[in-house]
């Protein structure tokens, strides 16, 4: 359901909640010790929507929170995966019924597609060459970056992703994201306000 298939009126605003939030850890050394992306949960008119799945191990704690919107992972219809790593995509299982889709692939998701009303795709290439962020026009304008903006860390800092496939085309897309959003949803780190450059639980 994409481009022109579905309307760009927004009848009711779509809302994001945060399943979790993503986590990277590293030691003394800077390696990586364990990467989990962020995992997304948008409700735009009669469409539930999973941005990234998050590590494998990670299905339990995905399952329970959406039981606490009252939903069971049958209950979504579409999967939506930033860039194809397997710490974003460790629990597409759990979505046997869900489209998924992403940057890639002949069914990609491209620049200005409509997913549903009010989501919508911005491609973020850089930290690989087909990633994608979700734009959700809720009451804030949110943008879930994926690993395009890995950590708020690489806002302040103004870094782009350690791994990445152009560093300049990685941070053309993280200026993109800053511009457009209120809202960043990093992949590996809490949502944050982006213009009083602070963290946020979740995203009520």
């Amino acid at each position: 359901m994409m481009g022109s298939e579905v309307t760009t009126e927004i009848s009711a605003r779509p809302r994001a909640m945060l399943l979790k939030p993503g986590l990277l850890v590293r030691d003394e050394d800077d390696n990586i010790l364990d990467a989990r992306s962020s995992s997304t949960l948008i409700l735009a008119g009669p469409w539930r929507i999973v941005v990234d799945t998050g590590a494998e191990d990670e299905a339990d704690e995905i399952t329970n929170r959406l039981g606490e919107f009252g939903l069971v992972p049958e209950d979504v219809e579409m999967v939506v995966i930033t860039h194809d790593h397997p710490d974003h995509t460790g629990n597409n299982r759990l979505f046997a019924g869900a489209r998924i889709l992403s940057g890639k692939g002949d069914d990609r998701l491209g620049e200005g597609d409509f997913i549903a009303p009010g989501v919508w795709i911005m491609e973020t290439p850089g930290h690989t060459k087909d990633s994608i962020s979700v734009v959700c026009e809720s009451t804030r304008r949110i943008v879930i970056a994926g690993d395009t903006i890995p950590l708020m860390g690489n806002y302040l800092k103004w870094v782009p992703p350690r791994h990445h496939v152009d560093r300049d085309l990685a941070l053309r897309s993280m200026a993109r994201i800053v511009e457009a959003a209120d809202v960043v949803v990093p992949g590996h780190d809490s949502p944050f306000l982006v213009r009083e450059r602070r963290r946020m639980a979740d995203l009520g």
